[in-house]
């Protein structure tokens, strides 16, 4: 029996003592790989960071190249006032971009332009000949480089690009130096260290200032020399870490020494291609084994809780009993607010049953509206069609009334051949009248009169005739300007003369009591169209009317002289010919504008 119960302890003891090293085994590897993946994340914000702060100064060099100005001190580099304009132009440029310093560097590496053309830390006169940035760029290469200057001892990336002339040869390398140290600022007070290295593993970024110009890989005598021929870091002396790289439950751990000790990091690497760096993330992994070895103490917390509760298992009885009695209680519960949600139910129904009543007899009423609607649609249709009929039947009228009078003038004079002249017109207009007539009743529709050609000259002297009481009466001169080899208009004639029956007496209307009542009416032949201008000497169209001088019932007369029909008429008239009818200011006057097109070969011909 004892040999029973000591086998029996050994065997609890063996299983308790392989699930501590298998749980411990796995604790670290969880925390370890969390900040490997903590790191891999903030090594992408910080590529991506980089990355962008760069792009904003790549192109400056090629813009900067491609100035006048620029090209205007390459040719002539001994030019004193090209120098002093380049170098307060660069001066403000480099304010605004917010670089370090924008240069521009002669073939023969001599610096000639400077954003900071005094004093010390002036670059004028340095021979950049030996920079890698230099070499690149007049090779015809857009370049990079990152280095500490050698005139100003700090720090900075540059950025080159070459000038050339016309004939694409390269006459000067415009180069843009940027500062690190905010790059480096924005890193310091996080939980990660960062740094970066070049292509020789040297660390020129850093957030810990003593990491820098310390080396990741071997100082090799043919790393420093690339180092010393580029003078990438000028006189800074270089050395290197004291480091030891490891894995640990398949991640990455860097051991490195420095002046505050010996730590473990874990390291998350990216390369950057265009700039030829390396970026490193290390996070340290001290706390993580901490958490890693908390969870190893909770879990023997953990093992040893199991043994109580066995203790405890005899009063899960005594609670299973009592949490019987509580789902009783809260099935009760469920039930009765079962029963008040359908109550709620019921009334909501109600209310939405009243609501769809409601909207029912509101469509009622707006379809009653809608009626009421059509009806007087119908109702403001006539009326226009009755304005428009009155409109246009009073110019025909006034005419006809003219020739009235004086063929009674005539007969008692006994000239009866001019009295029947004048009879003979009067039938034109009562035609005329019947035309416009039929023209308005089919106002609704597509007007089906076929259009054929139109002489210009013979319809005028009708208009003429037709406008001549008006233009007597405001004492106006109508002057014509029509060459002899005018074509033909595809038009309809009796709504032609409409329209320049209308146009001509509101041009009368405009030069009425004005210092110059001449009247031009001209027309000229402008490739496939017919371009007619009649130009008033009158106050002209003001601005903010202009607009909607074409639209129905506007009008700038007083009351009871217009229904402002008249050009609205007249527009649609002409678009109906395929044509179109513009108004401007002529200064002094108005000038209307219709453009009609002529007349094909075979409709002149018939």
């Amino acid at each position: 029996m004892a040999m029973r119960l000591g086998w029996h302890a050994g065997a609890v003891t063996a299983a308790l003592a392989a699930i501590l090293w298998l749980g411990a085994t796995l604790s670290f590897q969880h925390y370890l790989m969390a900040g490997q993946g903590r790191a891999a994340t903030a090594l992408r914000l910080t590529v991506n960071a980089l990355q962008a702060d760069l792009a904003r100064f790549e192109v400056v060099p090629q813009l900067v190249g491609d100035l006048d100005l620029i090209h205007q001190l390459a040719a002539d580099p001994a030019n004193p006032v090209l120098r002093k304009q380049t170098n307060d132009w660069l001066a403000e440029q480099n304010r605004a971009v917010q670089a370090s310093d924008i240069y521009l560097i002669l073939p023969n590496g001599d610096t000639i332009a400077h954003s900071t053309p005094q004093g010390p830390q002036s670059f004028i006169g340095q021979n950049f000949s030996y920079r890698p940035y230099f070499l690149d760029a007049m090779a015809g290469r857009l370049a990079r480089f990152y280095g500490v200057g050698t005139t100003s001892g700090v720090r900075g990336y540059y950025f080159s690009a070459p000038v050339r002339d016309d004939l694409g040869r390269i006459t000067a390398v415009v180069a843009v130096k940027i500062g690190v140290d905010r790059i480096e600022a924005s890193w310091r007070g996080s939980e990660y260290r960062v740094l970066v290295t070049d292509p020789d593993g040297t660390v020129f970024l850093s957030s810990e200032p003593g990491w820098l110009y310390h080396s990741l890989e071997p100082l090799t005598p043919d790393r420093l020399a690339r180092s010393a021929a580029s003078r990438r870091y000028a006189e800074t002396p270089l050395a290197e870490f004291a480091l030891q790289r490891d894995s640990e439950h398949g991640v990455a751990v860097l051991h490195l020494a420095d002046r505050r000790g010996a730590r473990d990091y874990i390291v998350a690497s990216d390369e950057m291609p265009d700039a030829g760096w390396t970026v490193h993330v290390l996070l340290d992994s001290a706390e993580l084994r901490a958490e890693a070895q908390l969870a190893v103490a909770s879990l023997v917390l953990l093992l040893s809780a199991g043994g109580i509760a066995g203790l405890m298992w005899r009063q899960r009885r005594a609670q299973a009993a009592e949490r019987l009695a509580l789902e009783r209680f809260a099935h009760a519960e469920l039930e009765r607010r079962v029963v008040e949600r359908t109550a709620a139910l019921a009334r909501a129904n109600g209310q939405l049953e009243q609501e769809i009543a409601e909207r029912r007899a509101t469509e009622a009423e707006l379809r009653a509206a809608q009626a009421s609607l059509v009806q007087v649609g119908k109702l403001a249709a006539l009326g226009q069609m009755s304005a428009s009929l009155s409109h246009e039947i009073n110019q025909p009228l006034a005419a006809a009334r003219n020739y009235a009078d004086s063929a009674q003038v005539l007969i008692e004079r006994g000239e009866l051949g001019r009295a029947r002249e004048n009879i003979g017109q009067i039938l034109l207009l009562v035609d005329r009248m019947a035309a416009i007539g039929k023209h308005l009743r089919q106002a609704a529709r597509k007007p089906d009169d076929i259009l054929g050609a139109v002489a210009l000259p013979p319809l005028l002297a009708e208009t003429r005739t037709i406008t001549e009481a008006r233009f007597a009466a405001s004492g106006a001169f109508l002057e014509i300007d029509i060459p002899a080899d005018l074509p033909m208009l595809r038009a309809g004639p009796t709504r032609l003369q409409q329209v320049l029956v209308n146009l001509l007496t509101n041009a009368a209307d405009a030069v009425e009591n004005g210092p110059d009542r001449r009247i031009t009416l001209s027309a000229r032949s402008e490739g496939e169209d017919v371009v007619i201008r009649i130009r008033d000497r009158g106050p002209g169209v003001p601005d903010a009317i202009a607009a909607r001088i074409f639209d129905p019932f506007f009008t700038t007369k007083g009351m009871g002289a217009g229904l402002g029909l008249g050009l609205s008429i007249s527009a649609n008239i002409v678009r109906d010919f395929g044509g179109e009818i513009t108004c401007r200011n002529a200064a002094p006057g108005a000038e209307f504008v219709l453009r009609l097109p002529r007349a094909q070969n075979r409709e002149a011909a018939a």
